[in-house]
């Protein structure tokens, strides 16, 4: 008995010391402070252009961090804002590239999830991840663009 157990021992101890310890991946989030220095920068830019849009931040998983609806924006800029981002964050690309593959006549991608062909959000990225997403909506979809845009811009100078 005591000779098997110094064998399960002897065992367990040589494939500890043969397997390294795994390592945790470090994994960027966005916090307040980002979130707010991006809406700042997306508002500034939409009062630029003098119109009135609904700004969204998702997360990776596309779930709602922030949403901002500008007075006179219209109600269902406050889905496809949403749609937007969670589009950016979940294909890790800008949602003008749905509305690109739909122009182009692929439509089947119209089946996949969050997928949304609507210029206006983008992905944000931060060291090689995506984190998140970033949309505005109520103006034309480049502007739209442009607005988010100007909110990522304000994340990269930090």
């Amino acid at each position: 008995m005591l000779l098997s157990m110094l064998k399960i021992l002897c065992l367990s101890l040589a494939f500890s010391i043969a397997v390294p310890a795994a390592e945790l991946s470090v994994k960027k989030t966005l916090n307040l402070q980002a979130m707010k220095a991006m809406v700042a920068a997306a508002e500034a830019e939409a009062e630029k252009r003098h119109v009135q849009v609904t700004i969204c931040i998702v997360d990776e998983s596309g779930n709602l961090l922030f949403l901002e609806k500008a007075d006179n924006a219209a109600l269902n800029t406050i889905e496809f804002a949403q749609r937007k981002a969670r589009h950016a964050a979940f294909y890790h690309s800008p949602s003008r590239n749905g509305a690109e593959s739909v122009k182009k006549g692929d439509l089947a991608v119209l089946n996949f999830p969050q997928y949304f062909p609507n210029q206006g959000g983008l992905p944000i990225e931060v060291d090689g991840q995506t984190i998140g997403g970033i949309s505005a909506s109520g103006a034309k979809s480049e502007i739209d663009e442009a607005i988010a845009q100007a909110g990522l811009d304000a994340l990269s100078k930090r």
